[in-house]
């Protein structure tokens, strides 16, 4: 049985495809984790528990490096009534920041 360059450039295209998306799912479970930890030191629970990709891009690191840039949209609550929306910006697997609004302060 004799494999032609096709053949063989299809396989590694397959491979490198689900290696990104098996990157990609760990990358939205650190995202998640993230969250969930920022939630405990603000605050705020994460609705859902989940968190839904936005954006997509690639950017440089401090060293230069190319990586994918993500952002992903969250929804959390203060009091477990009003929904909001946040943002978790992932640049390869380091966190970059938690977005989210300050709840409304009740002035006396």
């Amino acid at each position: 049985m004799y494999f032609t360059l096709a053949d063989v450039l299809l396989v590694f295209a397959f491979c490198a495809l689900c290696l990104y998306f098996l990157g990609a799912i760990r990358v939205r479970e650190l995202a998640v984790q993230a969250v969930v930890r920022s939630g405990r030191e603000d605050d705020f629970q994460l609705l859902d528990q989940a968190v839904h990709i936005q954006r997509l891009s690639l950017s440089r690191d401090r060293q230069g490096r190319w990586h994918i840039w993500r952002q992903y949209r969250f929804d959390y609550s203060y009091d477990g009534v009003d929904r909001r929306q946040g943002h978790v910006i992932m640049l390869g697997k380091e966190l970059q920041a938690v977005v989210i609004s300050d709840p409304a302060r009740t002035l006396h």
